[in-house]
């Protein structure tokens, strides 16, 4: 398991540190601020983050946000002298959230949950981001994907949002949420398909259940669409 600790006091980052090698954890990297935690989420990939919620600039809450938007599937559990943030943490999606001073079984439980959680996760959920703000989408709420350099733009009802993932590796994820590759820079969610047309080139013309847009396929991902189901 890969852990990011990221606390600004330097006691307390060394005190985390030596219960979780006791619990015979050692891929462990540590932080100072939301800055710093940031560029560690950006080159390495972490299962889970300690993340307090005190630290001066930007709040343990506020980082919490970001860091699911570069990875939603990254468990935070909070650590805080306080207990009045608890209810804002499990909001965000926190597995765990510790009191300090907390005890090493405390620290041992909330590791197991993150085990747990990962057996029986089964609901994909994308946080992605429009303006300022967040949006935690389901699959069934996106209408369809669309490219756009290294991340890809989401449309709901809610409007466009984005995404920090390419197209290609979103594309393996939906497979089994009913999302079909029309072209290289769409995917579409055949449960929201309104109407579908033949255009030049045998391309498809695609409409869609709850919004306007009309996307077209490629020549190759009308083929594939056709294959696929049988049309």
């Amino acid at each position: 398991m890969k852990i990011l600790i990221v606390d600004d006091e330097e006691l307390a980052r060394a005190r985390l540190l030596r219960m979780l090698n006791t619990l015979n954890q050692s891929d462990i990297i540590q932080a100072t601020n939301a800055n710093e935690a940031i560029e560690a989420i950006k080159k390495e990939k972490f299962d889970v983050v300690f993340l307090d919620i005190n630290m001066p600039q930007t709040s343990g809450l506020e980082l919490a946000y970001e860091l699911k938007y570069f990875d939603e599937s990254i468990s935070i559990i909070f650590q805080t002298a306080y207990e009045e943030h608890a209810l804002k943490a499990f909001d965000i999606g926190a597995v765990g959230y510790l009191v300090k001073p907390y005890s090493l079984e405390q620290v041992k439980q909330a590791l197991e949950r993150i085990n747990v959680k990962k057996k029986d996760d089964v609901e994909l959920r994308i946080l992605s981001k429009i303006g300022e703000n967040y949006l935690l989408l389901k699959p069934e709420e996106i209408y369809y994907v669309k490219a756009d350099l290294s991340e890809v733009i989401l449309r709901s009802a809610k409007g466009f949002s984005y995404y920090p993932q390419k197209i290609s590796d979103l594309e393996k994820r939906f497979q089994i949420h009913k999302f079909v590759q029309i072209h290289r820079s769409y995917l579409i969610n055949i449960d929201e398909i309104k109407e579908i047309e033949t255009i030049e080139q045998s391309k498809l013309r695609f409409k869609f259940r709850n919004c306007s847009d009309i996307i077209e396929s490629s020549k190759d991902g009308a083929k594939a669409f056709r294959e696929k189901f049988s049309v």
